[in-house]
């Protein structure tokens, strides 16, 4: 008979509650960290694509999974490093901040391709990739192109995650394409975090996955998402406190070259007059 006690030590448990890399980047998607993990260790992909990379948060955790369930799953994060109008437009530190991390990490089993998502297709035989994370441009037209364009890569196995569907202002479309997939397959969806929608895409998903999207009552559903929101709340707490002691120590810097400048400001000054004589 198997023991209660066995979640308490499980596996899957452990990995989620494990500290994630990279809580010093600010991003919506570390309270889905713990689910990466979970996500990782049941359905045992052999090839993970995510559109849309940035800093790398979601994508240090799908990679962590793969290394901590010691699998021979091979990763692709795909990116132009440049951003968008919904992540902003930044500098092409971010990417080689992340590639000097992930290179030393993860570069064994895991590619950067700075690339679109278009031009990435070429590089992926129809039917093999077993999780595609989608987190690109966020508008509706962005998101059902993405969908649409990668669906046919997707496994027999195949998951497709779709972030920010909690996302209703400006023109985030993410919701309204969520509205219209999630019934034509087995789904489930994260509210916390912006919201994170899970699709069995494939015929013949990973059992864990199917029942997490089949299962139909709604005190359970309540349940899973509150499990994975709590466990994801620890992390994203303490990505706060990392956030507001950057803060703080910016501007205790800025406090001391305030002071400093009042103090060598008369010297400069006397300086200056000195020399005008």
């Amino acid at each position: 008979m198997e023991s209660s006690l066995n979640v308490i030590v499980s596996e899957a448990l452990k990995q989620m509650l494990a500290r994630p890399k990279r809580l010093e980047y600010a991003s919506a998607w570390v309270g889905h960290i713990p689910f990466a993990h979970w996500l990782v260790h049941e359905a045992r992909p052999n090839i993970v694509v995510e559109l849309g990379t940035h800093n790398g948060v979601s994508y240090s955790a799908f990679c962590e999974a793969a290394l901590s369930n010691g699998l021979p799953t091979k990763l692709y994060a795909v990116d132009t490093w440049e951003g968008d109008k919904h992540a902003t437009f930044y500098s092409s530190k971010v990417f080689s901040d992340l590639k000097a991390f992930h290179d030393h990490r993860y570069a064994a089993f895991s590619t950067m391709m700075r690339m679109t998502f278009d031009d990435a297709l070429a590089h992926f035989a129809d039917g093999s990739v077993d999780i595609i994370h989608v987190d690109g441009l966020h508008t509706y037209e962005a998101v059902k192109h993405d969908f649409e364009t990668w669906l046919p890569k997707a496994s027999e196995r195949g998951v497709m995650l779709f972030h920010d569907t909690q996302m209703r202002h400006a023109d985030f479309g993410v919701w309204k394409f969520w509205e219209e997939v999630r019934g034509r397959y087995p789904s489930f969806e994260f509210h916390h975090s912006c919201g994170l929608g899970v699709l069995c895409v494939g015929s013949q998903p990973p059992q864990a996955l199917l029942e997490l999207c089949t299962q139909a009552e709604p005190e359970m559903d309540t349940r899973i998402r509150s499990t994975f929101a709590f466990a994801g709340d620890r992390w994203q707490a303490e990505a706060n406190i990392i956030k507001l002691q950057r803060v703080i120590s910016l501007e205790r810097i800025a406090a001391a070259k305030r002071v400093v400048k009042r103090i060598i400001s008369p010297y400069t000054t006397l300086k200056a007059m000195v020399r005008n004589r």
